[in-house]
């Protein structure tokens, strides 16, 4: 029988294959502003937040002047980026709000709130918060009571 993954396991970084170098790092440094570690040329570039030495890695190693995935292909379906708290998150929707970025929705799930949309490449992206769990809502049981309910974006942009 497998025994758990050990508890403080995370997942450190996502590598995306992207068409266009240049207009990723747009989206991923311009809007979002993570801060690019490292780039190799033309080809790939490793952004982070914090000076870790990457979280997103880009690359067109195979894929320079791509199209994205046809629906009903497998593939990612997003990419999760945490912030640290709700001030943070209104932060990122206003510069996803400023750059003209459409938002495919907005959710509060209880345990956190979420943004989602695409980036240039039409990959899922959500940007997301978790509160604290002391907040997290619970049945009578005690189990987790998690739901998906619209997010309030003008109180989240009041943040």
């Amino acid at each position: 029988m497998p025994t758990s993954i050990h508890p403080q396991t995370r997942i450190g970084h996502i590598h995306l294959k992207v068409a266009d170098l240049e207009r990723a790092m747009a989206f991923y440094h311009g809007v979002l502003g993570f801060e690019i570690t490292q780039r190799y040329g033309k080809q790939a570039a490793f952004l982070s937040a914090g000076g870790y030495h990457h979280h997103i890695g880009l690359n067109t190693w195979e894929s320079l002047g791509g199209s994205p995935p046809p629906p009903g292909a497998t593939g990612l379906y997003h990419t999760a980026i945490l912030y640290p708290d709700r001030a943070s998150l209104a932060d990122a929707l206003r510069r996803v709000l400023a750059a003209g970025i459409p938002l495919d929705g907005a959710s509060d799930h209880g345990v956190s709130e979420a943004l989602y949309l695409r980036d240039p490449d039409d990959n899922g992206v959500e940007l997301y918060r978790d509160r604290p769990e002391s907040e997290w809502p619970r049945k009578n049981d005690g189990t987790l009571d998690m739901y998906s309910r619209p997010l309030d974006l003008q109180a989240l942009l009041a943040s």
